[in-house]
């Protein structure tokens, strides 16, 4: 346990997506046990921002899970840290930069809203013997970084203005998280091919008289455990010298 919360710990102080997958690779036979799987999860996100005139944007994500089984095999407690996790929306409308100049040059212009956070999924999982598997729970964000970027083509030159508006969203996101995949028979231990989808409820912006809108977010993944064969010849050599020790 000590050296999954010090992982969780290295994974909110980088600021690199490449740093938390180098540790994870390096880690991943320590963390797994017969009670707990360790892998890694990526793929797609489809998000949206709830009131606000917009498209969708489409996003990769990437990141790590946890699974660990409860006293009913079919039950598991779901975690881990999608490291890369961009929301936001496409297509938004152009506003002021408070630059007559820039507010000239981009009048014309579209603006794509990108917010990366840290996401944390808490959830309970259910798999079915037909390795269906459901699971349901809430998903905690705490907030990298926020940026509007304006674009612009202008008489044949593409032009871009990034505007930071991280200090008008609000650092810690949450809401409900609710998915459903299906555990695929490859290999010796397999990997999860699942959906989930993110529902905010916490304010995306702040200011009381700041429009209320909140996050939404669906997202594709496919999951492969990582160090669990190294892991169980570890476990099985261990107990071969303790049924050894007894025998002697």
């Amino acid at each position: 346990m000590k050296k999954i919360l010090f992982l969780l710990v290295l994974c909110f102080g980088f600021q690199k997506s490449h740093s938390q997958v180098l540790m994870s690779l390096i880690f991943g036979d320590k963390l797994n046990s017969p009670n707990i799987e360790f892998g890694l999860e990526g793929g797609a996100n489809f998000s949206t921002i709830s009131n606000l005139d917009s498209d969708h944007r489409t996003d990769f994500n990437l990141g790590f899970y946890f699974d660990f089984n409860l006293k009913n095999p079919s039950w598991m407690f779901n975690t881990g840290v999608i490291v890369k996790s961009t929301m936001g929306a496409d297509n938004v409308a152009i506003y002021s930069l408070n630059d007559e100049k820039l507010d000239a040059v981009f009048a014309e212009g579209s603006v794509k809203r990108t917010i990366n956070y840290f996401n944390v999924p808490l959830m309970i999982k259910y798999k079915f013997d037909n390795n269906i598997y459901i699971k349901v729970g809430t998903q905690l964000g705490l907030l990298s970084t926020a940026n509007d970027m304006f674009h612009q083509n202008y008489y044949g030159d593409d032009l871009e203005y990034k505007n930071n508006i991280r200090d008008k969203i609000h650092v810690v996101d949450a809401g409900l998280a609710l998915g459903l995949g299906y555990r695929l028979k490859t290999g010796k231990y397999g990997m999860n091919l699942g959906l989930q989808y993110y529902y905010g409820l916490v304010p995306l912006l702040k200011g009381d008289n700041s429009p209320t809108q909140y996050n939404r977010s669906l997202y594709v993944t496919a999951g492969l455990p990582i160090g669990k064969g190294k892991a169980a010849k570890k476990a099985a050599e261990k107990k071969k010298k303790a049924e050894e020790g007894l025998g002697q």
